[in-house]
């Protein structure tokens, strides 16, 4: 686009703004307690920036909000501020966007007797979820669909807090877990009939799971291609080379669902301790990834970084990020006991956990779109919110840099969701979806934990008070 005729859109889009009314959205008192900004006019002063793009952090920048859109970025010594703006002064604090996070889920690990299972968080997810950044969420995968879209709804409506989400459809999944929670679908037309009804719903991602068949997938991928929409998978049964073959968009958990190295494989199986025994010989840097990576890049498929919820309990955190105490007593004595009994137990999954590391990174050097996410399920060591930051450090430890990891979980999951003209970055013109740090996370990554303020479409949210009010609360909804 030509550099003038982009300026002119600008200055016609500001003068727009300057003239239209106010658009704030209205909140009920239960959401207000937790707003500390609302002005229709903030002045973010002194800031560093790092936008989302992959360049280079910015210091000394003042960004300008005006009726929930980003107006002006540049140096504090040449940005006006408004008279009518409210200033918050930063400096010694960084911004980045607000995170676009595509593997999340509005359940926690709940166990039914001796049966593995899940449990809606309608109210604790959507809050921690917008107190640790992220924005913009996909539910990569449904076990109450009408639930989540009602919330989808309730936090639009502004009645509850929470990020903006993309719904993903119940599970597309053959009879095989013993997971109460766990739909299932019966061959390629019950799947199809699956997509088109949770699309009428108003369902815009569908996930495929462990048993699925290439035939399931084939039938997904024809109805929700027809509509635009989008299909991801945690495979097994089904190799990541057939999956992209059939037209999947996105592959959950990095390499670590890949069954494409089981030695004589057969079509439409799945077993997970040979596809995780085959990773596990499999060399880091060996020809056959490279050979599958090369594959996925051309085939445009995006890869879900979830490291969160594969982190090795030896010497780590009882609960990623720092969330023992939001979970209720009860939940908070199973997680630190299992942590206890798996100290100095978990080799393999040490071995296989930085493996996966090292794929990522060859994934995204490759040019590969590799986007974050985290996964509150697993032991119930991974919890919203606190895992979201926890997956911005993992990608760190990973070997990306600060500035790249941010990338990752800003820009490329809105470049995905085909959203990346209004959210993902701090840029003129886009949606105000920012996180004020009281920090430097380029310095060091774990300060995005001092998160103070998640603007949400322009409407800071206070993220301390938003974790404390859930103290303790995690497992009861």
């Amino acid at each position: 686009m030509p550099t003038t005729y982009r300026r002119l859109r600008l200055s016609a889009f500001l003068l727009l703004q300057g003239t239209l009314p106010s658009l704030a959205q209205q909140f009920t008192p239960a959401v207000q307690e937790f707003i500390k900004v609302s002005s229709p006019s903030v002045a973010l002063t002194d800031a560093k920036v790092i936008d989302g793009t992959g360049r280079p952090a910015q210091l000394h920048q003042t960004v300008l909000l005006r009726q929930g859109r980003i107006v002006q970025v540049g140096p504090t010594k040449k940005v006006r501020v408004p008279a009518d703006a409210q200033v918050i002064h930063c400096a010694g604090k960084t911004l980045i966007p607000g995170l676009v996070m595509l593997h999340e889920h509005l359940y926690y690990t709940m166990p039914t007797g001796g049966f593995f299972n899940i449990a809606q968080m309608p109210y604790s997810f959507p809050r921690l979820y917008l107190a640790g950044g992220a924005t913009t969420i996909r539910t990569a995968g449904s076990i109450e669909p009408q639930t989540d879209l009602a919330i989808q709804r309730l936090i639009r409506e502004g009645k509850l807090i929470g990020p903006e989400m993309d719904v993903t459809a119940p599970y597309m999944e053959e009879p095989a877990l013993d997971i109460p929670a766990l739909n299932t679908i019966r061959g390629p037309e019950e799947a199809a009939a699956a997509t088109t009804f949770w699309a009428n719903k108003g369902c815009t991602s569908f996930k495929m799971y462990m048993h699925a068949t290439r035939a399931d997938l084939a039938a997904v991928v024809r109805e929700a291609h027809a509509r635009h929409l989008k299909v991801t998978g945690h495979l097994c049964s089904i190799t990541y080379r057939e999956a992209a073959e059939l037209g999947i968009d996105n592959l959950e958990h990095g390499f670590m669902a890949s069954s494409d190295f089981v030695p004589g494989k057969a079509p439409d199986v799945a077993d997970y301790p040979a596809s995780r025994q085959a990773l596990l010989r499999l060399p880091v840097n060996s020809p056959q990834m490279s050979s599958l990576i090369t594959f996925l890049v051309s085939k445009k498929v995006a890869l879900t970084s979830t490291l969160p919820v594969f982190e090795p309990y030896t010497g780590r955190e009882v609960v990623l990020g720092g969330g023992l105490s939001a979970l209720i007593p009860q939940l908070q004595e199973r997680e630190t006991v299992t942590w206890q009994q798996n100290q100095q137990k978990d080799t393999a999954s040490v071995r296989l956990f930085k493996k996966e590391m090292a794929w990522e990174k060859q994934f995204y050097e490759a040019g590969g779109l590799l986007v974050a996410g985290t996964d509150p399920t697993g032991a119930g060591r991974t919890i919203a919110g606190y895992a979201n930051r926890r997956q911005l450090e993992l990608l760190v430890e990973a070997g990306f840099t600060p500035v790249q990891a941010i990338k990752i979980s800003t820009l490329n999951g809105a470049v995905y969701l085909g959203r990346d003209q209004e959210i993902g970055t701090i840029e003129a013109g886009k949606q105000a979806d920012l996180v004020l740090i009281d920090g430097d996370p380029e310095r060091n990554m774990q300060e995005v934990r001092r998160m103070e303020l998640v603007f949400k479409q322009g409407i800071g949210f206070d993220s301390g008070k938003l974790f404390n009010s859930l103290q303790g609360k995690v497992g009861l909804n």
